[in-house]
């Protein structure tokens, strides 16, 4: 299957160590991930953060489930799809570099691909649509807790 890669940042009033929290928090993703609506941790690493997950999500008049790997560095999260009822690829990151001032540059890229046949202008439509809710979400979660 063809894929699409999509590539967004922004700039968010936090420090590294505040955005990584929240994204790392995968149990709390219904809260403030549109489309996502079940998180069930099925492994963590030594400091308890989600190595391995099962997601359920709901979006484009669809709901699917995938198993997510997931590894972490001082500054990122990346994810790698093992399994899924409707997407052959599901990887991306999120990449935080602090800016200096107190702000710090969120870049989310996300390669994705569905395992049934759909034209290229919508596989784009879906990806960029992913990848906006999940940045705009992240602001939305940023601003509750300030």
């Amino acid at each position: 299957m063809a894929s699409e890669i999509v590539k967004e940042s922004i700039v968010a009033d936090a420090d590294v160590d505040t955005i990584m929290d929240i994204v790392a928090d995968l149990e709390q993703y219904p809260q403030w991930q549109e489309g996502v609506r079940e998180v069930e941790i099925l492994e963590t690493d030594d400091d308890g953060w989600a190595t391995k997950a099962r997601l359920v999500v709901q979006g484009v008049g669809m709901t699917s489930w995938m198993v997510i790997t997931y590894t972490y560095t001082d500054n990122a999260m990346s994810w790698r799809l093992v399994e899924s009822d409707k997407l052959a690829k599901s990887d991306g990151s999120y990449t935080m570099n602090d800016r200096g001032d107190g702000t710090t540059e969120v870049i989310y890229e996300l390669e994705v691909a569905p395992s049934i046949s759909l034209p290229g202008v919508v596989r784009r439509q879906i990806a960029r649509k992913i990848v906006d809710n999940a940045l705009k979400g992240l602001q939305s979660r940023l601003s509750e807790m300030n």
